[in-house]
């Protein structure tokens, strides 16, 4: 039986992940602990199956392994090997997307 791939964030989308829980936060406890549940609960869940996501398609000359979803209007990029699954970046959907 294969390991499951651990998952590790990029420093940069770690910090804008805690900036969105404090933006959302202003406004609403309960708003920001359920999109952050919300999320990490996606994350908690892709070592099973990195692939349920479709390949990104703003990354450039993407082999296939760069995927993202969206959550509470939030986009969330990540690379994924047989042993681990990089949290690249997090934006809102309405924020302009940058290739890369």
């Amino acid at each position: 039986m294969s390991k499951l791939p651990i998952v590790n964030w990029n420093l940069r989308a770690s910090k804008r992940f805690k900036k969105i829980y404090d933006q959302i936060l202003e406004d609403s406890y309960s708003g920001a602990q359920k999109v952050r549940s919300e999320i990490n609960a996606v994350i908690d869940d892709l070592p099973s199956d990195p692939e349920i996501y479709p390949p990104d398609k703003y990354k450039k000359n993407n082999p296939g392994n760069y995927r993202a979803f969206e959550k509470h209007s939030y986009r969330v990029a990540y690379r994924h090997t047989e042993k681990e699954i990089r949290i690249l970046r997090i934006r809102h959907v309405k924020q302009e997307p940058k290739e890369y």
